[in-house]
C-alpha cells in the first residue's frame, strides 16, 4: 500500500494527458476496463470533469499541454455534444439521442467555465450559460425537487426509480453550483435563486439519505452520492444553519466509511470527504490525515500508460478492483495537493477550481 507521501501529482497529471483515457476527438471515457485493455464510452460528465481537472493542473503547474488538453475536452462538449436545435445536452453522444441528466449538466457548465477562466473564450461562457438555462427550464419541479433524468427531444422527465441516481435527492446540490457560478456573471438570470431552491430543498431531504439500503455495498456507493450534497454547500457555509449541517453530515459521511472500508472502499469518497472538511474549516487533523493516506493508497504506479499515475476505482476486501477511474484521480489528485497546501498554510479555499 502506498503512503501519503508517495503521492505524485505529476504522475496523475500525465496520465490524464498520455494514458488515453481522454480519445482523439476530446471526450473522455467513464472509465478504463483493466482486464479487457478497453475504455467505456465518451460520458460527457467525465468529460465536463476533466475539463475542471485539467484547468486545476494548468493552474497549478502552468505547463500549456494541460490547457490544450483542456480545451480539446471543452470543444468535444461545445461542438460535438452540445445540441444547439433543442438547446440540450445528452449525457452521450449517439442516435437516438440519450437522455439528460441534471447531475451531469451542473458538471459540465462547471467544467466549462473552469477552462474559460484558464483561455477567456466567451463561446465557453455562452454555451455554459445556455447549458445553465436548460437546467432550469427543463429539470426543475415544484417544491424544490430536480428531476433527475429527462428524454431528449420531448424534455419528460423520466419516472422515478428507487436508485439514488434516478430520484430526486440531496446529491443534485452539487450541480446546483454551478448556477451558483454563473449568477456571478450573468446576475440578471434567475441562477441565484434557482441554487438557494436548491439549497434548501436539500437540506430539508438529506438525513434520510444515509444508510439507504441494508447492504454495505451499496451504502458506501451512496456515500460517493452523499458527499455531492457536501459539496454543494460549500458556498454558504458561513451561514450558521448550512455550517451545523455541513459538519453533521461530514461525521455521518466518515462514520459509514469508517465502518465499510474493511469490505469496500470507493477512492473517490476518500477524495470528496477529504476536500469537504478542509473546504468547511474546523478539520478533525487525525480523520483527514488517514482519508489523505487513504486516497494516496489507492494511485496505481507501472510501465504502461494507463496504469501509472492515475487512480483505481477503489478495493474490495484489500483487493484493488480493475477500473482506471478519471474521476477518482481527478478528486484524488485534488483532495491530496490541498491538504498539501492546508498543512503549508497555504490554502486558496477557491470554490471555483473545486472538481
Amino acid at each position: 500500500m502506498n503512503s501519503q507521501s508517495s503521492f505524485s501529482l505529476a504522475r496523475a497529471g500525465h496520465w490524464f494527458l498520455h494514458s488515453g483515457i481522454q480519445e482523439p476527438n476530446g471526450g473522455v471515457a467513464r472509465y478504463h476496463l483493466s482486464a479487457t485493455g478497453k475504455n467505456l464510452p465518451v460520458s460527457t460528465e467525465i468529460t465536463g470533469y476533466a475539463c475542471s481537472a485539467l484547468a486545476y493542473l494548468h493552474r497549478l503547474t502552468d505547463e500549456p499541454q494541460y490547457l490544450t488538453a483542456a480545451e480539446r475536452a471543452a470543444k468535444f462538449l461545445t461542438e460535438v455534444a452540445w445540441q444547439p436545435a433543442i438547446a440540450a445536452m445528452p449525457f452521450e453522444v449517439g442516435e437516438p439521442l440519450p437522455p439528460a441528466y441534471f447531475f451531469d449538466c451542473g458538471i459540465i457548465v462547471r467544467g466549462l467555465l473552469a477552462v474559460f477562466q484558464r483561455n477567456a473564450d466567451p463561446r465557453l461562457l455562452d454555451i455554459a450559460r445556455q447549458v445553465g438555462l436548460f437546467m432550469g427550464r427543463a429539470f426543475r419541479a415544484p417544491g424544490g425537487k430536480l428531476h433527475p433524468i429527462i428524454a431528449l427531444p420531448s424534455m419528460e422527465p423520466w419516472p422515478y426509480q428507487k436508485r439514488w441516481s434516478r430520484e430526486p435527492g440531496c446529491l443534485q446540490l452539487k450541480s446546483a453550483l454551478a448556477w451558483d457560478q454563473l449568477a456571478a456573471f450573468f446576475p440578471s438570470d434567475p441562477f441565484l435563486d434557482w441554487y438557494e431552491e436548491a439549497l434548501n430543498a436539500a437540506l430539508h431531504t438529506w438525513d434520510s439519505f444515509l444508510p439507504g439500503d441494508p447492504d454495505p455495498l451499496r451504502v458506501m456507493d451512496r456515500l460517493h452520492a452523499h458527499s455531492y450534497f457536501l459539496e454543494g454547500m460549500l458556498p454558504r457555509s458561513q451561514r450558521p444553519e448550512v455550517q451545523a449541517t455541513l459538519l453533521a453530515a461530514i461525521d455521518k459521511t466518515g462514520h459509514y466509511l469508517r465502518e465499510i472500508s474493511p469490505q469496500f472502499q470507493r477512492s473517490d469518497v476518500c477524495g470528496q470527504l477529504l476536500r469537504a472538511r478542509i473546504y468547511a474549516g474546523n478539520v478533525d487533523l487525525a480523520a483527514a490525515s488517514e482519508e489523505a493516506d487513504w486516497c494516496a493508497s489507492h494511485q496505481v504506479f507501472g510501465t504502461e500508460p494507463m496504469q501509472d499515475g492515475g487512480f483505481c476505482f477503489g478495493r474490495r476486501d484489500g483487493a484493488a478492483l480493475p477500473y482506471m477511474n478519471p474521476v477518482s484521480t481527478a478528486f484524488c489528485l485534488q483532495a491530496l495537493e490541498h491538504w498539501r497546501q492546508f498543512g503549508a498554510g497555504e490554502f486558496p479555499r477557491d470554490l471555483a477550481e473545486l472538481i
